[in-house]
C-alpha cells in the first residue's frame, strides 16, 4: 500500500514539472524565420542638400522682391533670404535680359545675382563645334565622330554622355561635330536632354526633348515652367531658364547643367567652310556643368580635368589644342557606360540594363 502511495505521487510530480522541462527545451531551439520574421531595418535618411534646403515664401508685399525661409541645419538656419533689388525674381521671365536671384541656405547663407544660362568660357563648358573649358581652367577641342556617343563624366555614382552630330565635307579627313544630346545616369535611372532635328531654325519655336527613364515627359512653359521628381534618394529637377530652348537641370547632390539649344549660323557656316546642307539647322547645345561630389579618380573627356593635381596634355599656345582618347570614351550608344576607361560600368555592372538602343534612337 505504502509503495502504491508512493508511485502515485511520484506520477503527480512528473507530470506537473513535464511541461517545464518541454518549454525549456523549445525555448533552446532556433527561432522559426517563417513565424518569427527579422525585422525590417529603418530607412537610410534622405541626403539633404543645405544649400537648397529651403520653403519659398511669397513676395514682400512692398518690393516684390522673391523670400525664402532656411531649412538648413548650419549658421543660416532659420534665416529668411530676400532676393536683392537688382534680381528680385528666382525665377525671371526673360532670361536673355535679367539675371535670377539665387539663394543659398548653405555656408554661404546669401542670395545673389546670376546669369541663368551657360557662360562658354566658364569652368566646365561644352559649346560650338566641340570646344570644352575644364575643371582646371584649359581650353581644349574634342572632335568626336558623326553619330557617335562619348562619355563626358564616368564616376563611381554618376555617368555624363554626350551623343555628337556632324557634317563631313568633300575633302576633310574628319568631320565636323557638335553636341545633340546628353544623358545623365545615376542610381538606377536616366535623364536624356536633346535638340530636335530641324529644317530652319526659329528662337520662338522650343526644339527641347526630355525624357526620364526611356518616357518623354513634359516641362511647362507657365508657372515655375519646371518638371521635377523625388526618387526617394534625390530631386531631379529641369526648369526653363527663357522663353524657349533653354534650360536648368539639376540632380541633388550630383550636378547642375544649364543647357541653350541654338543652330548652326549661316555666318558661322561660311566662316568655317562647314558646308551643311540647307534643309538641316543643326540644332545643338551650349552648356555648362557644376559639380557637386566627383571623386578624385573621376573619368571622362570633361571628368578628369577636375581630378586634383590634374595636369591637361594638350598643347598650348595655339588655336585648336586638340584632346584625344576617342577610343578610351567612346560608348556604343547613348545611355550606355562601356566605354574602356568609365567607372560607373565598373561600379553598376551588376545592375546595368540595356534602356536605349544605338545613336539616334535614343532622341
Amino acid at each position: 500500500m505504502g509503495k502504491s502511495i508512493f508511485m502515485v505521487a511520484f506520477l503527480l510530480i512528473f507530470i506537473s514539472i513535464h511541461p517545464f522541462v518541454v518549454r525549456a527545451a523549445d525555448d533552446n531551439k532556433p527561432a522559426d524565420p517563417k513565424k518569427n520574421p527579422a525585422p525590417v531595418p529603418a530607412p537610410k535618411p534622405k541626403p539633404v542638400d543645405d544649400t537648397t534646403n529651403y520653403d519659398v515664401w511669397q513676395p514682400d508685399p512692398k518690393t516684390g522682391q522673391n523670400r525664402a525661409y532656411c531649412k538648413s541645419k548650419g549658421a543660416c538656419s532659420k534665416n529668411v533670404l530676400t532676393c536683392p533689388a537688382e534680381c528680385p525674381e528666382r525665377k525671371p521671365k526673360k532670361n536673355k535680359k535679367q539675371k535670377g536671384c539665387f539663394i543659398n541656405c548653405g555656408s554661404k547663407c546669401e542670395a545673389t545675382c546670376k546669369w541663368r544660362r551657360a557662360k562658354c568660357n566658364g569652368y566646365g563648358a561644352l559649346c560650338y563645334d566641340p570646344r570644352f573649358i575644364g575643371g582646371d581652367g584649359v581650353m581644349f577641342y574634342f572632335h568626336g565622330g558623326k553619330g557617335r556617343s562619348f562619355a563626358l563624366v564616368s564616376d563611381t555614382n554618376l555617368q555624363i554622355n554626350a551623343l555628337f552630330i556632324g557634317n563631313r565635307p568633300e575633302g576633310r579627313s574628319r568631320d565636323y561635330t557638335w553636341v545633340q544630346s546628353v544623358a545623365v545616369k545615376f542610381d538606377t535611372h536616366t535623364l536624356i536632354i536633346s535638340a530636335k532635328k530641324v529644317s530652319k531654325w526659329d528662337d520662338s519655336v522650343d526644339v527641347l526633348l526630355v525624357k526620364w527613364d526611356g518616357q518623354e515627359v513634359t516641362v511647362p512653359f507657365q508657372g515655375d515652367a519646371e518638371w521635377k521628381t523625388n526618387t526617394g534618394v534625390r530631386e531631379v529637377l529641369v526648369e526653363r531658364t527663357d522663353d524657349t530652348n533653354s534650360v536648368r537641370v539639376a540632380v541633388g547632390g550630383l550636378v547642375e547643367i544649364d543647357m541653350r539649344a541654338v543652330p548652326v549660323t549661316k555666318e558661322d557656316d561660311k566662316a568655317h567652310n562647314y558646308q551643311l546642307p540647307s534643309n538641316d539647322a543643326f540644332a545643338h547645345f551650349e552648356t555648362q556643368f557644376k559639380f557637386s561630389s566627383l571623386s578624385d579618380n573621376v573619368e571622362g573627356i570633361l571628368g578628369k580635368t577636375y581630378r586634383p593635381g590634374y595636369v591637361s596634355p594638350v598643347k598650348r599656345g595655339v588655336a585648336m589644342p586638340i584632346m584625344g582618347g576617342e577610343d578610351k570614351y567612346e560608348v556604343p550608344y547613348l545611355t550606355s557606360a562601356a566605354c574602356n576607361v568609365c567607372l560607373y560600368q565598373k561600379e553598376h555592372a551588376a545592375k546595368a540594363g540595356s534602356n536605349g538602343a544605338a545613336g539616334l534612337a535614343d532622341v
